[in-house]
Order: structure tokens, then sequence, then C-alpha cells
């Protein structure tokens, strides 16, 4: 389940879309910093009751790449160990990219999803527009072109107060050897009440394509903190069975005050 997680952040792959939009690929970082760690849970509702499925854990901790100052992005995703017999996951993603751009050197993910078990490197080369596998194989992509993690950690530093309700947001990203256009669209504000009490909250939603998980369309939520830190607050969407909710559990190490929050 962990695995489609990325999928509810950034939308699932669109085979033709508009170029991508400007302001993903000449922002400088001001929304995040080292030390920030948000923790997650994933809840699965088939019944009409939400069951606590497992954890998840985005962290910023800094890193070098060929000398120079760099992010490493990691998110991990653990099942739930009261359902590990059931379906034990253990998944870890990990992206090291530029401290300024936040485009990607390298990505590293290992899946452990129950029996299907993968393991993939990728290293960017943004001077030349390549990506390079750890079996050797190389593949040219775009400018501007994000892996999944850092492609949300991206997204984080929009000006939202610069956009119409309905407006879409592009951006490509690189996965399972392919190239991918994505975009959300913004939805507009609202209040959303959490466990930490109430938010101001930016409202966003993905188009995803029918799969084996999502039933496709514009049906997927995505709440973040309308403040400098745009941080992801809840996830709400319909599957073929039943729904998944994520909700943010514990935050620390923010770089900006929570200004959205107001009781």
């Amino acid at each position: 389940m962990f695995l489609y997680l990325f999928q509810i952040w950034m939308a699932t792959l669109l085979s033709i879309m508009p170029k991508q939009s400007k302001e993903i690929c000449s922002q400088t970082n001001t929304a995040f910093n080292t030390g920030e760690k948000i923790t997650y849970t994933i809840f699965y509702n088939v019944i009409g009751l939400y069951v606590n499925a497992g954890d998840a854990q985005f962290t910023v901790t800094p890193s070098k790449w060929e000398g120079e100052s760099a992010l490493a992005l990691t998110a991990t995703g653990n099942s739930n160990r009261s359902y590990d017999w059931i379906f034990k996951v253990r998944d870890k993603y990990e992206s090291i990219v530029d401290a300024k751009s936040l485009l990607p050197y390298y990505f590293s993910r290992s899946i452990n999803e129950g029996s299907f078990h993968q393991n993939q490197t990728l290293a960017f080369n943004q001077k030349t527009n390549e990506v390079m596998t750890q079996k050797g194989e190389s593949f040219k992509v775009a400018d501007c072109t994000f892996d999944v993690i850092s492609a949300v950690y991206a997204v984080r530093n929009l000006d939202f107060n610069n956009l119409q309700v309905n407006e879409k947001v592009y951006l490509n990203f690189f996965l399972d050897n392919e190239l991918y256009p994505s975009y959300f669209k913004f939805l507009g504000k609202e209040i959303v009440q959490t466990k930490f009490g109430k938010f101001k909250a930016i409202k966003l939603a993905p188009l995803l394509v029918k799969g084996s998980m999502f039933e496709g369309g514009e049906r997927m939520t995505i709440w973040v903190t309308d403040d400098e830190n745009h941080i992801p607050i809840r996830i709400e969407t319909p599957i073929i069975v039943g729904r998944i909710k994520v909700d943010m559990k514990s935050y620390e190490g923010l770089r900006r005050p929570l200004s959205s929050k107001i009781e």
C-alpha cells in the first residue's frame, strides 16, 4: 500500500501533458531545511470504519554530492505490525538533491511489500539531461526532471497565492525507466480539522489514471498548510475497494512558523 503513497501525493501517470510550469524549475528552496521530520498515519476504510494500516515518515538531512552541499530527502513506510502477518510492508525511498534547486543527483528505492521486492538506483545528470540506472542503462529526459521524492518537496515551494481556482501546475518526474509529465489542480483554500487543531489549508487535486488501485479522475484531495511550510496534513482518496486517508501524526524541525494553525 505504501508504494502508492507517492502516486497519492503527486498523481499517477499521464501520457500527453502541456509544458512543465516554469515556477517549478526556477524556484529556490525556502519551505524546509535539514532537521525536518514529518510522520503520517495511513488509514484504510473498507466497511465504513478507518483502520490504522501503517505509518510513513519523511525526513530532511544534510548531505554532499561531488563536494557540493546537498540534501538527503528520505521517506520510509511500514505496515502496522499488528497486520504484518496479512501484508508486511517495509519501504524506503531516498533522493539526494541540490540544496537550492532541489533537482536530484541520485535516487534510490527499496520496496518490500509482501512477496514483492524491488531495488532501484538512478543517477541524474542535470547538465546533459540524462538518467543512468544501476544496470548501466541511459535515458534522455527533459529539462528540470525530478524523481518522485524530490517532486514532492519541490511542489512545497510554490507560491499558491498566485494560482487561480482550478488552475493546473505541471511537472516532470522519472520512474521505472520512463519520463512522466504530471500535474495537480489548485482547488482553493479551506479550514481543516486535525488532531492538532484547525488549520488554514490549501486544497489540491491530482488527476489519476484508472488502474489496479485507483478509480481514476480527479477524486483525490490533498490539503497542505497555508503557510510557508506547505506541509501536507491530509490526503483522502477512494480506491477500487474501499478508501484511504493519510493524516499527519507528528512534526518537528520546521523551517517556518506554523502560522496556518488557528486553534
